[in-house]
Protein backbone atom coordinates (compact mmCIF):
# COMPACT_ATOMS: atom_id res chain seq x y z
CA UNK A 1 0.00 0.00 0.00
CA UNK A 2 2.69 2.19 0.99
CA UNK A 3 4.26 1.74 -2.26
CA UNK A 4 1.45 2.30 -4.42
CA UNK A 5 1.12 5.51 -2.18
CA UNK A 6 4.54 6.51 -3.21
CA UNK A 7 4.21 6.10 -6.77
CA UNK A 8 0.77 7.58 -7.30
CA UNK A 9 2.78 10.75 -5.51
CA UNK A 10 5.13 10.40 -7.73
CA UNK A 11 3.40 10.60 -11.02
CA UNK A 12 1.03 13.56 -9.96
CA UNK A 13 4.54 15.15 -9.20
CA UNK A 14 5.41 14.45 -12.54
CA UNK A 15 2.63 15.37 -14.32
CA UNK A 16 2.21 18.52 -12.39
CA UNK A 17 5.88 20.07 -13.23
CA UNK A 18 4.86 19.43 -16.58
CA UNK A 19 7.30 17.10 -17.65
CA UNK A 20 5.69 14.81 -20.56
CA UNK A 21 6.71 11.44 -22.09
CA UNK A 22 8.44 11.78 -24.84
CA UNK A 23 5.92 10.77 -28.26
CA UNK A 24 7.26 7.97 -30.49
CA UNK A 25 5.73 8.93 -34.23
CA UNK A 26 5.57 6.21 -36.69
CA UNK A 27 6.19 7.32 -40.74
CA UNK A 28 5.45 4.92 -43.29
CA UNK A 29 7.20 4.40 -46.40
CA UNK A 30 5.21 3.82 -49.29
CA UNK A 31 4.99 3.11 -53.15
CA UNK A 32 1.42 4.27 -53.22
CA UNK A 33 -0.28 6.60 -49.72
CA UNK A 34 -3.10 8.77 -49.60
CA UNK A 35 -0.99 11.76 -51.30
CA UNK A 36 -0.36 9.77 -54.64
CA UNK A 37 3.02 7.69 -55.28
CA UNK A 38 6.28 7.22 -53.57
CA UNK A 39 5.33 9.17 -50.35
CA UNK A 40 6.63 9.11 -46.56
CA UNK A 41 2.61 9.24 -44.90
CA UNK A 42 2.22 11.70 -42.62
CA UNK A 43 4.76 13.47 -44.99
CA UNK A 44 4.64 16.73 -42.69
CA UNK A 45 5.36 15.88 -38.85
CA UNK A 46 4.85 18.00 -35.80
CA UNK A 47 7.14 16.45 -32.71
CA UNK A 48 8.84 17.74 -29.92
CA UNK A 49 12.58 17.85 -28.61
CA UNK A 50 13.03 14.07 -27.38
CA UNK A 51 9.96 12.38 -29.71
CA UNK A 52 11.11 9.52 -31.83
CA UNK A 53 10.04 9.29 -35.45
CA UNK A 54 10.24 5.88 -36.43
CA UNK A 55 10.36 5.18 -40.24
CA UNK A 56 8.55 1.94 -41.40
CA UNK A 57 9.45 0.37 -44.99
CA UNK A 58 6.07 -0.61 -45.39
CA UNK A 59 7.27 -1.30 -49.29
CA UNK A 60 10.33 -2.50 -50.40
CA UNK A 61 12.88 -0.36 -52.12
CA UNK A 62 12.75 3.19 -49.73
CA UNK A 63 15.08 4.48 -47.07
CA UNK A 64 15.31 7.68 -44.90
CA UNK A 65 18.03 10.35 -45.97
CA UNK A 66 18.47 14.03 -44.46
CA UNK A 67 18.31 16.71 -46.97
CA UNK A 68 21.44 19.23 -46.90
CA UNK A 69 20.45 22.81 -45.50
CA UNK A 70 17.37 21.52 -43.82
CA UNK A 71 18.73 19.90 -40.53
CA UNK A 72 19.23 22.26 -37.41
CA UNK A 73 22.92 23.36 -36.78
CA UNK A 74 24.56 20.53 -34.95
CA UNK A 75 22.55 17.87 -36.08
CA UNK A 76 24.51 14.92 -38.27
CA UNK A 77 23.29 14.02 -41.17
CA UNK A 78 21.90 10.64 -41.75
CA UNK A 79 21.18 7.89 -44.38
CA UNK A 80 19.44 4.70 -43.60
CA UNK A 81 19.85 1.44 -45.23
CA UNK A 82 17.13 0.62 -47.94
CA UNK A 83 14.61 -1.53 -46.25
CA UNK A 84 15.67 -1.10 -43.17
CA UNK A 85 13.62 0.39 -40.43
CA UNK A 86 15.21 4.17 -39.33
CA UNK A 87 14.86 5.48 -35.76
CA UNK A 88 15.42 9.14 -35.67
CA UNK A 89 15.77 10.59 -32.24
CA UNK A 90 15.13 14.65 -32.51
CA UNK A 91 16.30 16.34 -30.19
CA UNK A 92 16.82 19.56 -31.55
CA UNK A 93 14.55 22.55 -31.92
CA UNK A 94 14.08 22.66 -35.69
CA UNK A 95 13.14 21.87 -39.36
CA UNK A 96 14.46 18.61 -40.59
CA UNK A 97 13.87 17.85 -44.46
CA UNK A 98 13.94 14.03 -45.44
CA UNK A 99 14.09 12.24 -48.66
CA UNK A 100 13.95 8.86 -49.88
CA UNK A 101 17.37 8.93 -51.96
CA UNK A 102 15.98 6.78 -55.32
CA UNK A 103 12.65 8.34 -55.18
CA UNK A 104 13.27 11.98 -54.24
CA UNK A 105 12.57 13.55 -58.09
CA UNK A 106 9.39 11.58 -57.92
CA UNK A 107 8.39 13.86 -54.62
CA UNK A 108 9.45 11.94 -52.05
CA UNK A 109 9.87 13.55 -49.03
CA UNK A 110 8.67 15.09 -45.38
CA UNK A 111 9.30 17.62 -42.92
CA UNK A 112 9.29 17.44 -39.34
CA UNK A 113 9.18 20.46 -36.98
CA UNK A 114 10.62 20.25 -33.64
CA UNK A 115 9.81 22.95 -31.37
CA UNK A 116 10.53 26.09 -32.09
CA UNK A 117 11.92 26.05 -35.56
CA UNK A 118 14.93 27.88 -35.62
CA UNK A 119 16.79 27.00 -38.82
CA UNK A 120 13.24 27.72 -40.41
CA UNK A 121 14.64 30.49 -42.93
CA UNK A 122 17.35 28.55 -44.16
CA UNK A 123 15.23 25.06 -44.35
CA UNK A 124 12.83 26.88 -46.55
CA UNK A 125 15.46 28.59 -48.78
CA UNK A 126 16.45 25.16 -50.18
CA UNK A 127 15.86 24.18 -54.06
CA UNK A 128 14.19 21.39 -54.47
CA UNK A 129 14.23 19.93 -57.41
CA UNK A 130 11.06 17.79 -59.87
CA UNK A 131 8.30 16.59 -57.98
CA UNK A 132 10.24 17.44 -54.49
CA UNK A 133 9.74 21.38 -54.92
CA UNK A 134 5.63 21.01 -55.56
CA UNK A 135 5.25 18.31 -52.60
CA UNK A 136 7.05 20.94 -50.69
CA UNK A 137 5.44 23.40 -51.35
CA UNK A 138 2.19 21.77 -50.23
CA UNK A 139 4.21 20.73 -47.10
CA UNK A 140 5.56 23.79 -46.06
CA UNK A 141 1.67 25.10 -46.41
CA UNK A 142 0.66 22.55 -43.83
CA UNK A 143 3.62 23.49 -41.42
CA UNK A 144 2.44 27.22 -41.47
CA UNK A 145 -1.30 26.63 -41.22
CA UNK A 146 0.27 24.47 -37.98
CA UNK A 147 2.43 27.02 -36.53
Amino acid sequence: MRNALLIATLATSVFASGFAMAAEIDVQMLNKGEKGGMVFQPDFIKAAPGDTIRFIPTDKGHNVESIKGMIPDGVEKFKSKFNKEFVLNVEKDGLYGVKCSPHYGMGMVALISVGDPVNEADAMAVKQKGKAKKRFEVIFEEYEAAK
